[in-house]
């Protein structure tokens, strides 16, 4: 996906100042996976063994973990799916459906809301 989609994705738009952030699941902290996205975003990856280490559980960097997933995941699920491709259809749509302005909000949110992010983060630890 990171080579047939989202570099050559990347490559249409001008991303000079992009910072690539990536949790520390195992599939996603491969050493090839690592090199490719150093390559592409050379000190500007934050990952377990990128250039700048991930930090876990950080929900000051994490707010698509504490909000876009589950709500994806909850419009995704809504009408129970019951075929892999009616899965897949309900995925594109929703991701579809989020607009710049809804995502442009959720980080206005995150950044102006410190008290918030303390409980959050005290209660995920």
């Amino acid at each position: 996906m990171i080579t047939n989609f989202f570099i050559p994705e990347l490559n249409n738009h001008d991303v000079q100042e992009l910072w690539f952030q990536k949790d520390g699941a195992t599939c996603h902290t491969a050493h090839a996976t690592i090199d490719l996205l150093k390559d592409t975003f050379g000190d500007r990856l934050i990952s377990r063994f990128g250039p700048v280490n991930w930090p876990p559980r950080s929900c000051d960097l994490t707010p698509l973990d504490y909000f876009l997933w589950g709500y994806v995941t909850s419009l995704v699920y809504a009408d129970k799916p019951q075929t892999l491709d009616h899965l897949e259809d309900n995925i594109r749509r929703v991701i579809a459906d989020i607009r710049p302005q809804m995502l442009e909000k959720v980080i206005e949110n995150w950044t102006t809301s410190e008290p918030a992010v303390a409980v959050l983060c005290q209660k995920s630890y």
